[in-house]
C-alpha cells in the first residue's frame, strides 16, 4: 500500500471529511503551492529534535518564523532545534515537504492559528498530492501534546 492509499485508509476509518489533491509537480514548500489551493491555508509539518526526541509541528504559514521559546515552554524542553532530514528519514520514512498532516506516530505541536480557517492544506506522504481537512480533525487524529 503507497502511502496516500494508507493516508485515506486513516481518514476514512476515522470518519473524516477530506480531499486528496493531486498536481503536476511536487509541492516542496509554500511558493510550489500556488495555483493549487490558498497557500494561505498551508499547514507545513516541521519536525523538531527535542531531548524527548523527535516532534511534529504542524504550523500556519501564516504565522511566520518558528519561536522556540513558546516551544520549549509548552513542551517543557530545553533543547529545540530543526530535525536533520536524514534523522527525519530514518525515524518517520518520509521526506522533509511532504509529511503527512495525520499518520505519523509523533507526538504533535499545534499551531492555533489554523482553526480560524475551515481547512488546512498539508502533506500526504507524497510530495504529488496535498491533504485538504479541517484543521479539528488534524487535532483529533494526532497526539496533540501542546497548541501554541
Amino acid at each position: 500500500m503507497d502511502k496516500v492509499d494508507y493516508l485515506k485508509n486513516i481518514l476514512n476509518e476515522n470518519n473524516v471529511n477530506y480531499e486528496i489533491i493531486k498536481h503536476d509537480k511536487p509541492i516542496l514548500a509554500t511558493k510550489d503551492a500556488k495555483g493549487y489551493f490558498d497557500v494561505l491555508k498551508s499547514a507545513p509539518v516541521i519536525i523538531l529534535l527535542t531531548e524527548k526526541g523527535l516532534v511534529a509541528y504542524i504550523k500556519s504559514v501564516t504565522n511566520g518564523k518558528i519561536n522556540f521559546s513558546i516551544i520549549k515552554e509548552a513542551i517543557s524542553c530545553n533543547n529545540v532545534e530543526m530535525a536533520d532530514k536524514n534523522i527525519i528519514f530514518d525515524k518517520t520514512g518520509f521526506t522533509i515537504g511532504s509529511i503527512p498532516l495525520v499518520g505519523t506516530s509523533l507526538s504533535c505541536i499545534f499551531d492555533k492559528k489554523l482553526l480560524e480557517f475551515d481547512y488546512a492544506y498539508g502533506g500526504t506522504g507524497d510530495p504529488n498530492y496535498t491533504l485538504k481537512i479541517a484543521p479539528t480533525d488534524i487535532i483529533r487524529l494526532n497526539n496533540i501534546i501542546a497548541i501554541v
